[in-house]
This record gives C-alpha cells, structure tokens and sequence, in this order.
C-alpha cells in the first residue's frame, strides 16, 4: 500500500511541474507574440512563427529547471530571513536580485543564444552586449514586485505571482535576446 501512494505523490509531483512547464511555456511565447506585434511591429506576415516556439521550448525546458529553484530559492529565502515584515521582505529582494536575478538572466541569454545558433564567441558578444542593460531592466521592474510578492503572499503562491508579472519581462527578454 505505500509502495502506491508512493508512486502516487510521484504522479501528482509530476504532473504538477508539467503544468508549471507548460505555464510557463506558454507565458514566453506569449511575451514573444507580444514583442514582435507590439514592440516589433512586425505584423501578421512578418510573425516569426520559429522564434515563438523557440521562446516556447525554452519556457517550457527551463522552468524544469527554474520552477524547482524557484520554489526551492523562496523556501531557502524563508528559512534565511524569516518572517514577513516589511524590512524581511526588503532584505528578501535583496538577496533575490543580487543573487538569483543575476545568475538566472545570464544562464536565461546564453541559452537563447545557443537555441538561436550563434557560436560560442558570437554568443559571448552578444551576452557582453545584452547583459548589463538587461540587468538594470530587471531592477526596475522587479524589486518592487518581490518586495510586495515576500510581504504580502504567502511563500505557496509566490511562484504564480512571479509568473503573472513573467510575460511583461518576457516581451522584454524575447525583444532583448532575439535583437541581432
């Protein structure tokens, strides 16, 4: 009997991040439909319908490794600072962009530069060219968020309010990392 419950909760854990996969999936395509309509103007017939799914994939493919960090970072982040007054959450956010923020928009453009087939050194270049700017973007949109996000959601849904607020930074990610 434990044996199934076992395989069970496997199940169910599965099938959780398969949904916060596909979420997330569909949340940068998103961004990336939004980028090149709104941002791009590129209009019905110049859609590049291969960056979409591209972004797609690498939505889908990372949260398999981002929802679990994600979820595991705030848990780490609880356990380091807890409570949720609003220095806890101040100092949360600080951790979270100096660390976390850093780490993930460089691992987030190297990926892309790959799934768009540029070398290791065109890659390189382009990271040089794109990270800073991207970075300072990242701090003006989202220390407010996680300020609000560590004090007023509970530690459970912090994930879907990172989410909800991922497809204007991933408008933003899709423009900044597919501008050639």
């Amino acid at each position: 009997m434990a044996a199934s419950w076992g395989r069970w909760a496997r199940l169910l854990r599965w099938r959780r991040g398969a949904a916060q996969a596909v979420t997330a999936g569909t949340l940068m395509g998103a961004g990336d439909v939004i980028a090149q309509q709104l941002v791009e103007q590129r209009g019905l017939h110049g859609h590049q319908g291969h960056r979409t799914l591209k972004m797609m994939a690498i939505g889908f493919c990372f949260v398999l490794w981002q929802g679990p960090v994600v979820g595991g970072w705030y848990r780490v982040l609880d356990r380091l600072v807890p409570g949720n007054t609003k220095v806890v959450a101040v100092k949360k956010m600080m951790l979270d962009q100096g660390g976390f923020a850093p780490c993930f928009l460089g691992c987030f453009l190297t990926i892309t530069g790959v799934m768009n087939g540029l070398s290791a050194e065109e890659n390189w270049a382009k990271i040089q060219q794109d990270y800073v700017d991207a970075l300072l973007t990242n701090y003006c949109i989202w220390p407010p968020v996680q300020i609000a996000n560590f004090y007023f959601v509970p530690l459970q849904h912090r994930l879907a309010v990172v989410q909800c607020v991922a497809i204007i930074w991933n408008c933003y990610l899709s423009w900044k990392a597919n501008r050639m």
